[in-house]
Order: structure tokens, then C-alpha cells, then sequence
């Protein structure tokens, strides 16, 4: 071990002295080499020192597995996707973790745990977690087998969940916004058969011969006092009417007041009316299936349905049809809600008393019926009930459900079975619990429809019925039109097999009466073609000197050489009216034959007017003739050309002649002003570039852009069929020998630009300075890259070059061993390249790597000898 670390030290300290810098690989090497002798070293230390080299493990310890060991015998991929992954996480656990209780395992020991010398106090449960008694935190599954047990459990919450959402009936004792429809209505009228109780106040007022007003609330004991207010002592009235307390009150208060009745005295004259004021509470208890059962508070005026709703309806298992209101320990009536929700009808809903009980009773049988009906629900079924109850509480068929059979699946003793009930049993068969009734849909299809397509006023989907026969059909279609191919008629019909076969008929036979009428079946399709459908379709062209050059004009019969000229705008100022051709396809031409004539041409005199004044105007074209009108030789559109710069009078000359020059016009111009600069005068002309040149400069940037040298410095522009060019001229020498080889036409388009003179130079490139600096005559090339600071140590010398100001470009030349520089000019670019290196290849640098670390090997192998010589 000390050899190797001793190698260690000394690899590196020679290589970190070495005089001069080491390329990247191998650095990279040497950095590999460096860690693999760290590793080594590592090893050696921790290398165990016991005898014989072996670890030692707990006794017992239960090996770790990918799959934990609760899930064996239970198939994972069937349990639910959140329990799936609770297993997955721990599965994978961390070392030192048990596989079944998913917790970290403490090695068994006899000594106490000590902080500092110490005990330490734990509050450890069976599996020896560490617990907070003040921590009232669900800590959760712990093992995987509670994982598996919560996910079943979650699976059946669901699915009682859903069932119970299918029921019919549960969203109407379950909607917030139906809270103030099962709300009692304090502010009626007093109901005449309210049972008062005490609690409740009662307004009594006397009208008429006497007047007077009590309010009184009834005692605990069921009374009332109004002896105070006319000294008749208390009367009783808790378990009456409003109605019999009426009585009662008025027959005890007409011993004082006689008028409340006829008597001897005379008749009655004063009146009694009760009503009710502060309504009392009541307390009734709702048992058995419901949602939230318990004692409730209501108000005296509920009834069975306010405390329903209270209570939430019946849960999972409670009874929608047959809910029992107990007092005085008997069934004093039993509530169909059933009546409520599907008619409306509130039998046997009392109003509730003091310590009544509602008791919701579990289910009798449940149905659950799917499919083409209009509440898709779980319907409660009394004994006895049909298929046809079934529908009533599902709202009856669908408009597109199939009524002629229901399928009911049953539950028997061992198995399912399906039930195929038709139409005709549904008020006999009745229904079970746990039958599953499914309504399907109609057969997408038609009994009774035909088609017919094509060449008849009125195409589309017709009855059967009222068209039996093909000639009824075209009948009530409105009949045949004028452009109907009637020889030969297509009917594709479609077989009960759904093969499909085509039959041909002759439509002009079965229309005369010469052949049989044809008997049409469902399904079928007539197909009238057009005889338009069955031409190619004819069209003329037009090109040339017209206003709206068309190709594809419909062909129209009886069309003249005119009418198309009209159709595409007339004639151009530019056409030759003398030479308009038409040429017409050869028919039958002889493929045998090498000099045959394929196309002939004719050629017209037309009048610009397009009259009809002469015989070649009204030549009647042909289906795919084509219509050449030529341009005139005489006719010539006026161009222009630009003069810029310093000249008397700059601007836009038109060009007068053929022939006409730079010095020409030079001349219109008014000549140069004196401050003009002669030799950097240029001609831009805008150039037109064939595809092919397009498509080879293209080439050339894609290349140029590929290179890795120039990935960061090369700029592209859109390439343009019609770019502007600058063309070096000498106009100094044009202009002193005007029409010489040097005076070039000028062409449409062209820019004459004459600089005003020009005193600086500009240098850009490899140079140290790249600037702009002043012309001085006598000074050299090199003399102006010295005032940039001079070359580049990356600078291309032997490739420098210089443009001028007229445009013109000048190169470095070579003479033996010395660069021969162009000369500098004012207004001159000089331009120094950088120096391009090719970078290797994947190839080479693998070759140079592979090289590199056969010697490094080498010299750690000699290195590693010397070390154990030592």
C-alpha cells in the first residue's frame, strides 16, 4: 500500500512540474490515472482486518428483496394504481430497512442508550417507533399488508359510492340549492286542523259589540290564562285543534261576554277569531338507513318530508318506499317517496308531533336499468312490481331505443343468466333484486329508404313505399335532365348478406316502355350519370399580349376567335394584331409515321377593335385550341437610368437610343462638379440570375455555412433573382474618349454613382487596429497597415486585397519569396484574411488519443517497477 501511494505521489508530482502545457487528452488521462490510484489507496485502508477477511451479519436478518414480502400470493397489478405505487416506494428501501414493517431495524443490545453518560428516555411502540404522546397524527399504513387492506377498502368505498349516486332519488335529499323547498311555510294561515301544544302562543281577538285582544302562550300544562284580563280562569287546550280550541275558548269566555252567541238576550253580536302567533319546536328522531339519523329541532308545522330532508334522505341501504312515522310506539303511516318523485303526490306526509320517529327501513330490491331510456338510474321495486313499472320509473324508452325486446340479466344460485323479455310480457314479468335491465338502440339503418344520385332535378333519399319501381322513383324525383346519359344506369344494391352487387340497366329502354320497369329494394341506389361525366372536359387558352392571360377557359360551342379575345380583356397596346395564331391539335395522327403533322397552325390579321368585320374574326374554335397573340417588334416601353453624386443635375434620365452611353449620359447631366471623384465612380446594374446560378450560390453559402471554421462569422441575405451588382468602371477614361471600349451601354435600371473625393482609407480584418485613416499620397500598403498596429499573429498576408472605390478589387501577388501589395487609392478598403486551420477529424483525434495513452501506460508500468525496486 505504501508503494502504491508512494507511485501516486510521485506520477503526479512530475507530471505537475513538466515545463511545458499538456494537451487536453492527455490531461484527461492523467486525471484518470490519478483517481485510479486514489481508489486503490482507499482500498487499502478500509480492507477488513478480522481473520480470515469474512463480514459479519446479524443472525437472522431477513434479506432484502425487489418485491416485498407481504405482497407474496398477491397479484399487484390488480390492486388499485395509488396502492401499486405505495408497494413500488417500498420496495425499493433504503439499507437497514425491514422489508415487512417498512422501518429501520435497531441491532438488538444490552446496554441502555446514553447521551453524554446519560440515559436516554424512548416512548417506542411494538414495532419500535418512536412516539409523541402529544402527536395525534394518523401515522398511516405501516405495513404493506394494512397498504393492501386500505386499498381494497378505498376500491369498496367507491364503488358504494358510485351505487349510491345511481340511485334515483338521492340528488333530491342531497342538493343544497333544494334546502328551501322541504323548508315548513311559517307564514300560512293558521291550518284549522294544527294541534296546538304548549308552546305555541294564540292570538285571540273578539270584534264587534265587545272588542278585545289576548295574546297568551300555553303553559307546560297545556293552558291558557285570561282570567287577568276577564276573570275567567285557565282553560285547557294542548292536544287540540286550532279549531277545538276555538270552541272551547269561546263557550268559557260566553259566560262573560253573551253577545258570542244567541241567546235570549238576543242575537249573536260579537265575534271570536284564534290564531296562531309563536309557533313551538318539537323534537323528532329520525332511525334506521339515513343518511345523518339523530334527534332533530323542527318547527311544530313540519312534517314527515321537512324531517327527511333534514336527516339527508336514505343512505346505501335505506328504503326509498317505505319510510315509517312510529308514534305512541305504533306505525302511525308509511311514506312511498316514490309517490313524491315521480308524481308529485305527498300521501300519509303528516305533520310531525312532539317525540315522533321516523324510521327509514333497508331496501326491498333494487333494479338497475341502462341503456335507450331517459333516466339511466337504480329503481327500488316492491314485491310484485313489472318490467313495465320499471319503465315508468325510468321515464319510458328513448326516442331511438329498440322497444320490441329488453334484455334482463338475473342473478341465480350460482351464476348469471341472461332474460330476453319481449314487448308482450313486459306487465307480466316481474322484476328481482339485483336484475340488470339493458334497452338497446335501433338498428342503424333504414327499412324503407332509396337513393338516387346523378342527373334528375331532385337527388336525395326517398320511401320505398311511394316507389316500388324505378320509373316512380325518377317520377317523384321531378324527372330526368336534359343532360342524363340514359343508355346505361347503375343500381347498387345491397343483398341481406351486405354483399354489395352493382346492376346495369338501359334507362332509355325502361323510359320507352321497351324493357320491364324495374322493382326497387331497401337500400338501393340509383346512379344517373351525366354525359358531361362521361367527356373529358374541353377548354381553350389564351397567352401572349392580352390583358388576362387564362389557361383552362370552358370550352363553349360556336366560340370565335374574338369572343375568347373578349373573354380574356382584349389586346395589349403591345400585341401584334397581325400576328395572332391558333393552334389545334392533329387528330389521328399516324404513330408510324416520323413526318407526321401533329398540330396545325392558323394565323389571323385581327382588327384591335375585335369586329366582326372580316372573315378571320369569325373563325369558330375548337376544344383545346390555343391562342398565341405575338408582341409587337415596334413596341418598346421607355426606360431609365439614374445618375447620383456629384454631377450639375442628378436624377432620373430616360434613355433616348439604343446605343446610348456612360459618357452620354454623363453629358445630360450637366457633367461633374468640381469637387467629384472620378475614380471612384461605379456602375450599379440590377442583374437577373437564372435558377441555376440561384441554385449554385445557394449551394455555395450552405457550404461555406456547414464549415465549423465559419459557423460564428458567416451572415447570409436571402438570395434574389434580381440583385443589384456594382461594376467597376474608369470613368476618366470614358470621359476623355467618349464611345471608346471603356463607354459601356446603358441598360434599363442603371445607376451612375460619382463619389465626392474621397480622402481616408479603411482597414478591417487582421489587424491589430482595425480603423479608418487618412490618405496620404507616396504612402505604401504597408505603410497604412502600420497605422492599424500591424498584422495579426492569425493574419493570412499572402491573400490580402484592396477595394477600390469604383469597385474594382486588386489582390496581393507573390514575387519569389516576397508579397508584392497592391496599391492604395483614397476611398480603398483594405481587407486582411484570417488564417483558416482545418480541425481533425473524429478519426485522427482517436488515432492521437490511442497513442497518447499507449505511452502514459508505458511509463506507469515503468514507473510501478521502479517503485517496487525500491
Amino acid at each position: 500500500m505504501q508503494n502504491s501511494r508512494n507511485n501516486h505521489n510521485f506520477l503526479l508530482n512530475f507530471f505537475s512540474g513538466y515545463p511545458f502545457s499538456l494537451p487536453l487528452s492527455v490531461r484527461v488521462c492523467l486525471t484518470a490515472l490519478s483517481l485510479v490510484f486514489s481508489l486503490f489507496s482507499v482500498q487499502a485502508q478500509v480492507a477488513p482486518s478480522s481473520p480470515g477477511g469474512t463480514t459479519t451479519t446479524t443472525p437472522g436478518a431477513v434479506r432484502s428483496s425487489s418485491t416485498p414480502a407481504s405482497t407474496q400470493g398477491v397479484n399487484i397489478n390488480n390492486l388499485p394504481a395509488s396502492v401499486q405505487q405505495q408497494i413500488r416506494q417500498q420496495g425499493g428501501q433504503a439499507p437497514g430497512t425491514n422489508v415487512r414493517t417498512g422501518r429501520t431495524t435497531a441491532q438488538p443490545t444490552n446496554q441502555p442508550a446514553t447521551n453524554n453518560g446519560q440515559p436516554i428516555r424512548t416512548n417506542l411502540n411494538a414495532q419500535g417507533r418512536n412516539l409523541n404522546p402529544s402527536d395525534t397524527t394518523d401515522p398511516g399504513p405501516t405495513t404493506n399488508a394494512e397498504v393492501i387492506e386500505n386499498g381494497y377498502e378505498a376500491a369498496r368505498r367507491r364503488e358504494r359510492e358510485e351505487t349510491y349516486r345511481k340511485l334515483f332519488g338521492t340528488s333530491i335529499f342531497n342538493d343544497p340549492a333544494m334546502a328551501t323547498t322541504f323548508q315548513p311555510n311559517i307564514s300560512m294561515a293558521t291550518p284549522r286542523n294544527y294541534i296546538v301544544g304548549p308552546g305555541d302562543r294564540l292570538n285571540i281577538r273578539m270584534y264587534g259589540y265587545s272588542e278585545s285582544d289576548f295574546s297568551q302562550v300555553i303553559s307546560p300544562e297545556g293552558y291558557v290564562y285570561i282570567a287577568k284580563q276577564t276573570g275567567i280562569g285557565p282553560i285547557f287546550v294542548s292536544g287540540l285543534s286550532v279549531e277545538q280550541a276555538k270552541a272551547r275558548i269561546t263557550s268559557r269566555l260566553a259566560t262573560k261576554f253573551v253577545g258570542l252567541r244567541s241567546s235570549s238576550y238576543g242575537p249573536q253580536n260579537t265575534f271570536l277569531e284564534v290564531s296562531l302567533g309563536d309557533i313551538r319546536s318539537i323534537r323528532v328522531t329520525v332511525t334506521g338507513e339515513a343518511v345523518r339519523p339523530g334527534t332533530y329541532t323542527l318547527s311544530s308545522l313540519s312534517t314527515v318530508m321537512n324531517a327527511i330532508y333534514q336527516a339527508g334522505g336514505p343512505n346505501e341501504l335505506g328504503s326509498f318506499r317505505k319510510v315509517q312515522l312510529i308514534r305512541n310506539n305504533r306505525v302511525a303511516a308509511t311514506l312511498d317517496l316514490y309517490d313524491y318523485l315521480l308524481n308529485g303526490t305527498q300521501h300519509n306526509d303528516l305533520r310531525l308531533q312532539d317525540n315522533d320517529n321516523i324510521r327509514f327501513t333497508t331496501f326491498i330490491s333494487r333494479v338497475e336499468i341502462t341503456g335507450t331510456v331517459k333516466r339511466n338510474n337504480i329503481f327500488e321495486m316492491l314485491p310484485g312490481e313489472t318490467l313495465d313499472r320499471l319503465l315508468f320509473y325510468a321515464g319510458d324508452f328513448a326516442a331511438n331505443a329498440y322497444k320490441g325486446l329488453v334484455k334482463v340479466t338475473r342473478l341465480t344460485d350460482r351464476e348469471r343468466k341472461v332474460i330476453d323479455v319481449t314487448a308482450p310480457e313486459f306487465k307480466t314479468f316481474v322484476m328481482q333484486d339485483g336484475d340488470l335491465v339493458t334497452v338497446e338502440q335501433l338498428l342503424d339503418r333504414f327499412e324503407n329508404q332509396v337513393t338516387i344520385e346523378g342527373a334528375v332535378y331532385r337527388p336525395g333519399q326517398y320511401s320505398l313505399d311511394q316507389n316500388k319501381t324505378l320509373k316512380q322513383l325518377i317520377k317523384t324525383a321531378e324527372g330526368l335532365k336534359g343532360d342524363a346519359f340514359t343508355g346505361r344506369i347503375n343500381i347498387v344494391r345491397t343483398r341481406e348478406d351486405l354483399a354489395i352487387e352493382n346492376i346495369t340497366i338501359n334507362l332509355a329502354n325502361v323510359m320507352a316502355g321497351t324493357s320491364p320497369d324495374v322493382q326497387l329494394q331497401r337500400e338501393d341506389q340509383i346512379i344517373i350519370p351525366s354525359r358531361f361525366d362521361l367527356t373529358e372536359q374541353a377548354s381553350i387558352s389564351v397567352q401572349g399580349e392580352v390583358n388576362q392571360p387564362l389557361e383552362g377557359i370552358p370550352y363553349i360551342m360556336n366560340m370565335t376567335l374574338n369572343d375568347a379575345l373578349v373573354r380574356v380583356g382584349g389586346l395589349k397596346e403591345s400585341a401584334a394584331a397581325s400576328q395572332v395564331e391558333v393552334v389545334r391539335r392533329k387528330k389521328d395522327v399516324d404513330p408510324r409515321s416520323a413526318s407526321a403533322q401533329v398540330a396545325e397552325i392558323f394565323r389571323f390579321n385581327i382588327n384591335r377593335d375585335l369586329s366582326l368585320n372580316s372573315d378571320e374574326n369569325r373563325f369558330v374554335l375548337e376544344p383545346f385550341d390555343q391562342i398565341i397573340v405575338r408582341r409587337s417588334p415596334n413596341y418598346l416601353v421607355q426606360t431609365y437610368a439614374n445618375v447620383e453624386g456629384e454631377v450639375i443635375l442628378p436624377g432620373s434620365y430616360a434613355i433616348r437610343s439604343k446605343d446610348q452611353k456612360i459618357s452620354d449620359l454623363v453629358q445630360l447631366a450637366g457633367g461633374l462638379t468640381p469637387q467629384a471623384y472620378i475614380e471612384g465612380a461605379t456602375l450599379v446594374r440590377r442583374v437577373k440570375l437564372s435558377p441555376d446560378e440561384l441554385s449554385r450560390q445557394q449551394q455555395s453559402i450552405e457550404e461555406l455555412a456547414d464549415d465549423t471554421n465559419n459557423k460564428t462569422v458567416v451572415e447570409t441575405e436571402a438570395l434574389s433573382p434580381d440583385k443589384p451588382e456594382s461594376i467597376g468602371i474608369n470613368l476618366k477614361r470614358i470621359l476623355a474618349k467618349p464611345g471608346s471600349q471603356e463607354d459601356i451601354l446603358v441598360q434599363e435600371g442603371d445607376v451612375l454613382r460619382i463619389p465626392k473625393l474621397l480622402e481616408t482609407v479603411r482597414l478591417q480584418g487582421e489587424v491589430l487596429l482595425p480603423t479608418t485613416v487618412k490618405y496620404r499620397p507616396g504612402q505604401t500598403f504597408q505603410d497604412y497597415i502600420s497605422q492599424a498596429g500591424g498584422f495579426t499573429s492569425k493574419s493570412q498576408r499572402r491573400k490580402a486585397f484592396v477595394v477600390y472605390a469604383n469597385g474594382s478589387v486588386d489582390r496581393t501577388r507573390k514575387f519569389m519569396f516576397f508579397n508584392v501589395y497592391p496599391r492604395v487609392e483614397p476611398g480603398s478598403e483594405v481587407v486582411i484574411p484570417k488564417k483558416t486551420t482545418n480541425p481533425l477529424t473524429p478519426q485522427q483525434v482517436l488515432s492521437s488519443t490511442t497513442g497518447i495513452v499507449s505511452s502514459l501506460l508505458t511509463l506507469v508500468t515503468l514507473i510501478i517497477a521502479l517503485g517496487r525496486t525500491r
